[in-house]
């Protein structure tokens, strides 16, 4: 916007609208001269077409016709006119939509002409008597967003019920029997809504930060555990190669002595007969030379040496055995095998040591318990009674099996520990929550069981068909571990620090329940119970 040094040609020859110099000047039918670019904006953003001037409406919307004389005049005006520059609006402030170039601030804004204005373009509005009546308001930005589009009023207020922005009309028509306040009143409602929102948003995002920071962790640990593991592998494989090596090493040794001590004989034998050849040899000559000799006398006196046979040895008793290599092989393999069970001791140990980290606290639900089983009251031991108990009929109670669950359930890596000690016959292992209590039915995985039963002639894992192993003597103490996320279920003889058996590839789609089975006491010959015991875990 420029600002020209002489008042009153200012005044003469400046735009109502833009307040500015006259830009290719046009006149209405009423008379008024404008922009041509000013009245064209001003008449887009109406419905109804009138002058700004004096707000005489028009039918239909007037083609501005070119003012020649004012053209003329406004052109010897701008030569004689010193324009000076203003300074710019501040990113903060609303800018004025009258000034060409560079906007000034404006000071207030129109809800008539729905523009707002700097303080120099404010100036008609409060000099024209016409332009006076127009209601002003504090400077808004994008005004016309601000207006009501049915009714060309500004919105002012908030309807509750609809949760939208009307004006003052809206209440009288569409709007007439909803709850309304004032645009102020509702911010200062969302604003403590949003602040309520902006704290629930806060603890979503450091719920999912710490939620990342548990994966990360859980990575951190699963390349512990990895590495571990390789470094674990490295060293049992590394022993193993240098065994291999070892038995290698000592079975060659061994077939080489035993070959050098064959050679060494033989090569002695061979010695002696090739030195009885050759004395043989030259008694054979003499002889030779002696029938050919007509000596009488040199003849008989040479005969008679020649007579006694040279000292042999008796061959036919003597001979060579080729050494024998049975069981060579064989005993190096032992050591192999002796060399490996100890380093699988040593892997089923460490295996065990990580395992019983997962131990989990777990007691007894009497409301599972088969009626004839008996709990004690801090829920570690079950054994059998003998005598069906008078109990109501719990859903959750076996009514054939000899089960009963813990209280506690589980979606994730665990691991519990069960006294067998001085027991004949007894099952151990985990059932899912929604297995059947109340039909007698195959325990299989199937059907929603992972268990591992003992008795006196074996150990057998339930499935279809069940897993036989050899049996275990002296097992005291069964530990139970399970990988839910890797469907793993294994059961570890804890004296011993071995892995009994393993079930893999199990599929867990709900929490499990850790289980016993105590059986029949068998003529009280299995009376002992089963007892949840502690981890104690050795160096």
């Amino acid at each position: 916007m420029a600002c020209a040094n002489a008042p009153w040609f200012e005044e003469n020859f400046s735009c109502s609208i833009c307040l500015d110099v006259f830009s290719s000047p046009v006149s209405t039918p009423c008379g008024h001269n404008f922009c041509r670019t000013c009245i064209t904006k001003f008449w887009d953003g109406q419905v109804r077409y009138k002058c700004p001037v004096c707000n005489e409406l028009f039918q239909s919307r007037p083609y501005p016709r070119v003012n020649t004389l004012l053209s003329e005049l406004v052109a010897q005006f701008k030569t004689s006119v010193r324009v000076e520059e203003q300074p710019c609006v501040e990113p903060a402030d609303v800018p004025c939509d009258v000034c060409t170039g560079t906007p000034l601030k404006a000071v207030k804004s129109c809800l008539v002409c729905f523009m707002s204005f700097c303080q120099p373009h404010l100036e008609p509005h409060q000099r024209v008597t016409v332009l006076k009546k127009h209601r002003l308001v504090e400077p808004m930005d994008r005004l016309e967003d601000r207006m009501c589009k049915k009714h060309d009023r500004l919105l002012e207020l908030f309807c509750q019920t609809e949760q939208v922005c009307v004006c003052q009309y809206c209440t009288e028509t569409d709007h007439k029997s909803h709850p309304v306040v004032p645009l102020k009143e509702e911010y200062q409602v969302k604003t403590a809504q949003l602040g309520k929102i902006e704290s629930e948003v806060q603890q979503m995002i450091q719920e999912r930060q710490r939620h990342i920071q548990e994966i990360k962790d859980t990575v951190k640990r699963s390349k512990v555990d990895a590495d571990r593991e390789i470094a674990d592998g490295v060293q049992v494989l590394a022993a193993l190669m240098r065994c291999i090596e070892k038995c290698q090493d000592d079975l060659n040794k061994m077939v080489k002595e035993r070959l050098k001590s064959t050679e060494k004989q033989a090569e002695g034998l061979i010695k002696e007969l090739e030195q009885e050849i050759e004395d043989l040899t030259n008694r054979s000559s003499e002889g030779k030379q002696l029938s050919h000799t007509k000596d009488h006398l040199h003849f008989l006196q040479a005969f008679r040496s020649l007579k006694d046979a040279p000292a042999t040895r008796d061959w036919t008793t003597v001979e060579v055995c080729p050494p024998s290599y049975v069981g060579t092989l064989r005993r190096s393999l032992d050591q192999l095998e002796e060399t490996l069970s100890m380093e699988m001791r040593k892997l089923c140990d460490a295996e065990l040591k990580r395992v019983q980290q997962y131990e989990v606290d777990v007691t007894l639900d009497p409301d599972t318990a088969h009626p004839k089983l008996i709990l004690t009251e801090d829920g570690k031991q079950v054994y059998y009674g003998g005598v069906r108990k008078k109990l109501t009929d719990n859903p959750k109670r076996f009514k054939h099996q000899m089960y009963v669950l813990t209280r506690q359930n589980f979606s994730g890596s665990f691991y519990f520990e069960v006294q067998v000690k001085d027991k004949t016959e007894w099952c151990l292992g985990v059932a899912r929550e929604s297995i059947t209590r109340k039909e007698r039915i195959i325990v299989t995985p199937k059907m929603g069981y992972w268990t591992f039963h003992f008795k006196k002639d074996g150990l057998v894992f339930r499935d279809d068909p069940a897993v036989r192993l050899p049996l275990r003597a002296e097992l005291q103490k069964v530990g139970v571990f399970v990988d839910y996320d890797e469907g793993l279920v294994s059961f570890y003889d804890v004296e011993a620090r071995v892995c009994i058996y393993s079930a893999t590839g199990c599929t867990f789609s709900e929490p499990l329940y850790p289980l016993l089975c105590p059986c029949d006491h068998e003529f009280g010959i299995n009376s002992a119970p089963l007892i949840i015991s502690p981890v104690h875990q050795t160096d």
